[in-house]
């Protein structure tokens, strides 16, 4: 018996697209010889629905879309469809059993995760029992993404009499997930003493990015089949003598991994939201240099513009770094200097300025022409601006509202600094793209003569290693001064990360890498006068 894993990129709303490619997935596991096909978590509609799953018109929708999906499918093929399910006022993150063109049973996940950038509990309510079929001598329960993550239903499955676990899921990439979800999953089939058969979803949602990774685990704990990453899939797993087989691909490393995820979640925000290309600033640094490579491994280079804005405080190096990026690239680019918009600025303010020196806010000003160019061309084009700026940057509040924040997306918002030069050298052993220079050279926002990014923050090593400790593991800042960082850089990052939250409540949305991002993962208030203890 062979089980067919539909790993496909749905898109949230889209009811008949996702059902259309869950009609042809299926039509492919027929043809492949496959017994049963298994969606991801919520399939027909999307993950996450957010709010969509408080309206009473999405689920009869989804109803009605549903039973259609059950009468279309092949009819010697059943499957197991994520969808939302509402029955009276009550609203589930459901999974129906299909077969012989009518809904056979339902499955309401259990446990409903609200932690991170999870907030099931607001939009569903918990189901409470076993769903387990019969297909070819075999018995199959089903569970639903965090309920493999719980104790309770995979034992309760069990009891019910399952032999294989099939379980639907919009599990969410972050740096090292895989390993994570392998030993959660091994646990569960030990303790339960059952196979476990695990799909996800693949695609960009917004901020999120779910990179796929289907796998099987025996009863006995083992990795018995491991899927693609990042990739749409039909995973073909055997089964004989109920124990599940398969391929063992590999799993990327961190750099690649990272950088996949990136690529995937710029081209779904695009293209799902019908962008016809993007817009880039390119500054001949490494940020709009990875920026620049991300989009068009995304796009391709013909769905990408490259604007270099020069200042006369550019210097020759970036422009001919930019130039060559773009060249390498094949990629278009425009130069659009900007001295004289600034010195019009300058000239319309020099009234209101009279007698004051010359400080942040004429670098502020330089950045905001640098925008409105940028959304200028983005308005005129209907091509999306990418925004540039990195993690520890949006952390410490080094970028300028309307000026280098504005675009529509931020394809390392969640990427620290460290970890961009990182991902440049990774870039560069698939092809070498990026000058050298770029990536050695001091960064620098070039705002004013002989500056550099160390001018106003501490070191980006330093920088990062805090804002991890303080932002992403939530430790106190005497706990991150005991490991050896200093009190000194300690307080200074914390404030800064503390202060600058009304610049990122304004900020675009980015691909999230990290298990905290700027964005669902961290809503803290803006007015705050909360200080951290040391």
């Amino acid at each position: 018996m062979k089980i067919a894993l539909a790993q496909f990129n749905a898109t949230v709303g889209d009811l008949d697209g996702n059902a259309g490619r869950i009609l042809a997935l299926a039509a492919e596991a027929e043809r492949g010889g496959a017994s049963l096909l298994v969606t991801p978590e919520l399939a027909l509609c999307g993950y996450p629905p957010e709010d969509l799953a408080l309206r009473d018109d999405f689920y009869r929708e989804n109803a009605c879309r549903l039973e259609r999906l059950a009468a279309d499918l092949p009819a010697g093929l059943p499957a197991v469809v994520g969808f939302p399910l509402q029955e009276g006022e009550a609203r589930y993150n459901a999974a129906a059993l299909l077969r012989g063109g009518r809904i056979e049973a339902l499955y309401r996940k259990q446990w409903l995760p609200n932690h991170s950038v999870f907030d099931e509990m607001r939009t569903f309510v918990p189901g409470d029992a076993a769903l387990v079929f019969e297909l070819a001598g075999h018995r199959f329960g089903v569970v639903i993404c965090e309920d493999i993550w719980q104790n309770g239903p995979a034992e309760q499955a069990r009891a019910a009499g399952a032999e294989t676990l099939l379980v639907l899921n919009a599990s969410p990439y972050h740096k090292n997930k895989q390993p994570v979800r392998h030993a959660v999953v091994r646990e569960q089939a030990l303790a339960a003493g059952v196979a476990v058969v695990y799909v996800n979803l693949v695609g960009g949602q917004d901020e999120l990015v779910f990179d796929g990774g289907s796998f099987a685990v025996s009863a006995m704990g083992e990795l018995s089949a491991q899927f693609p990453l990042f990739e749409e899939a039909l995973c073909l797993v055997d089964f004989a003598d109920g124990v599940p087989s398969g391929p063992l691909h590999r799993l990327p490393d961190l750099e690649e991994g990272v950088y996949r995820a990136l690529v995937l979640g710029v081209r779904d925000y695009v293209e799902k939201n019908a962008f016809p290309g993007v817009i880039v600033g390119s500054s001949g640094g490494i940020d709009s240099a990875l920026t620049l490579c991300i989009a068009v491994d995304a796009l391709g280079p013909g769905r990408v513009k490259a604007v270099m804005m020069p200042s006369q405080y550019t210097a020759d190096m970036s422009l001919t770094d930019a130039r060559a990026l773009a060249d390498r690239l094949g990629i278009e680019h425009s130069v659009l200097p900007i001295r004289p918009l600034f010195d019009g600025f300058r000239a319309a303010l020099a009234g209101e300025f009279a007698g004051l020196a010359e400080d942040l806010t004429e670098e502020n000003i330089q950045a905001r022409v640098r925008g409105v160019l940028l959304m200028a061309l983005s308005n005129k084009s209907g091509r999306m601006v990418l925004t540039t700026g990195n993690k520890s940057e949006m952390a410490a509040g080094y970028a300028t509202l309307y000026g280098d924040m504005a675009g529509g997306y931020a394809a390392l918002k969640d990427v620290a600094k460290t970890l961009v030069w990182r991902l440049a050298r990774y870039r560069n052993t698939i092809s070498a793209v990026i000058p050298e220079r770029i990536i050695t050279r001091p960064p620098s926002a070039e705002l004013r003569p002989d500056q550099t990014d160390q001018d106003s923050l501490p070191p980006y090593e330093v920088l990062d290693a805090i804002m991890e400790r303080y932002m992403e593991l939530d430790m106190a800042p005497r706990e991150i001064v005991a490991e050896g960082y200093a009190e000194a850089d300690v307080r200074r990052v914390v404030r800064l990360i503390d202060r600058s939250e009304y610049k990122r409540r304004q900020s675009a949305p980015g691909v999230r890498i990290t298990q905290r991002g700027f964005g669902r993962d961290r809503r803290y208030p803006i007015t705050n006068k909360y200080q951290a203890p040391f």
